[in-house]
């Protein structure tokens, strides 16, 4: 979707707080035992620090890596595109899951074990990939062709209005 190093960031930016808040809130759910209003506040004050984290690590690597893998299994010449994109969603779900859930064991738990790491892996994944696909997903990406609208489909829907 993105065409250029600015949108590309735009859209990384919206997707890394839009999928972080959604994950920690989850987290903050799973911790205090339920969702309640405070649950959507509580989630707040971790932002600050994980989608920064979030967004240098899909930027930067994960979505590098994502994109080769994806690509490996998908061809652009034969594959629709929204396969693709779903194929590049789902691995970079595959690396940003454990890292994340590596970052916030380290940060958030009270402790740092292997074990907890992969407990927490293990409970973000399924909520992770899910809500990527089905919901943080198709959000960013109507938010982004929102604020980015091509001049060339504009100028194409007013010319239909015009004629008809």
């Amino acid at each position: 979707m993105p065409k250029n190093k600015f949108q590309d960031v735009v859209f990384t930016i919206i997707m890394a707080t839009i999928m972080v808040y959604g994950m920690v809130v989850y987290n903050v759910a799973l911790n205090t035992g339920g969702v309640t209003g405070q649950t959507f506040l509580l989630a707040l004050h971790e932002l600050p620090i994980m989608v920064p984290i979030a967004f240098v690590l899909e930027f930067f690597v994960v979505g590098k890596i994502a994109r080769a893998l994806a690509f490996s299994v998908m061809d652009p010449r034969k594959d629709r595109p929204q396969f693709i994109t779903y194929a590049i969603s789902i691995c970079i779900c595959c690396i940003m899951c454990p890292t994340m859930s590596l970052v916030a064991t380290i940060l958030f738990k009270d402790t740092h074990t292997f074990g907890t790491w992969i407990q927490t892996w293990g409970m973000n994944f399924p909520m992770a990939l899910l809500y990527q696909m089905f919901y943080c997903g198709p959000l960013v990406r109507l938010i982004f062709r929102t604020i980015f609208r091509e001049k060339n489909t504009e100028a194409a829907v007013t010319n239909e209005a015009e004629a008809a």
